[in-house]
């Protein structure tokens, strides 16, 4: 009969079991009166890695203010990937006059598109959500939040545009931390939407060009949408990859100068840039 131990005396390797926490780079919100920016994808789990073998690390940056009304893809975020695990990027947020919105990890939140009652994007199963769906058109131009790990973004009504949904708490680290917020919906005159839990940035009010404000970073929230008329949209926070390695299997080799603590009996290594682990 196979068992780990025959392998073992036989001249192999066991497998090492680690846990692990994937958050990629959140989308960056519409330009003018916009949609918030969806958080980066999350993923979370465990995964057994071969001794001797390096897993490569890519920590996705977060995206750029969504320009381009007709393009909010322009302000995706960018993927993050652990050996054959990839959180999807978040999707940005949707421009003023668009009628289109960016799908992703977490998808971004809908415009006024001139015409109101349109759907954010799509979000990716089992890594995020959809972003909201704006209000009816009116002079409040009032766009929707991308959406989080742990909602979709909120939808605009009236004169509030809609916040960001809410991300999801990981205590990988030894204590617990939300990450992968949606970004808040901008609006012209109306009220802006907050930034979702977890590092989303909130939108923007007024009747000027006011920017929204950027995802937080290395927790992979989606960026606030632009307020008044031009305000530019929030850049979409980084995001980051945690591995929890039983200290007794940790082999002390990696690349890309991870943050190394410990917390119980596991060795824990924060990558906010990307890296190798060699397990």
């Amino acid at each position: 009969m196979f068992t780990a131990k025959n392998f073992f005396l036989a001249g192999g390797s066991v497998p090492v079991s680690i846990s692990y926490l994937i958050v990629a780079g959140g989308g960056g919100g519409g330009t003018d009166r916009a949609g918030g920016g969806g958080a980066g994808g999350l993923l979370t789990g465990t995964s057994l890695l071969t001794k001797s073998t390096t897993y490569t690390v890519t920590v996705g940056a977060g995206g750029a203010s969504a320009a381009g009304a007709a393009n909010p893809s322009t302000g995706n975020g960018n993927s993050s990937v652990f050996n054959s695990l990839t959180a999807i990027y978040g999707g940005g947020g949707s421009g003023g006059d668009s009628t289109l919105s960016a799908s992703g990890g977490s998808g971004g939140g809908a415009s006024t598109g001139g015409v109101g009652n349109l759907s954010g994007g799509a979000g990716t199963s089992g890594q995020g959500n959809n972003g909201g769906t704006s209000g009816p058109h009116s002079g409040a131009y009032c766009a929707a939040g991308g959406g989080g790990a742990g909602a979709v973004g909120g939808n605009a009504s009236g004169t509030t545009a809609g916040s960001g949904g809410s991300g999801t708490a990981s205590s990988i680290t030894g204590s617990s931390i939300t990450y992968a917020g949606g970004g808040g919906g901008g609006t012209y005159n109306g009220t802006a939407g907050g930034g979702g839990s977890g590092g989303g940035g909130a939108g923007a009010a007024g009747s000027t060009a006011i920017s929204g404000t950027s995802g937080t970073v290395n927790l992979g929230g989606g960026g606030g949408g632009g307020g008044g008329a031009g305000g530019t949209g929030g850049l979409g926070g980084s995001g980051v990859v945690i591995l929890s390695v039983p200290t007794a299997d940790y082999s002390g080799t990696s690349t890309g100068s991870p943050t190394i603590t410990t917390s119980g009996s596991n060795t824990i290594l924060k990558f906010t840039s990307s890296g190798s682990y060699t397990a």
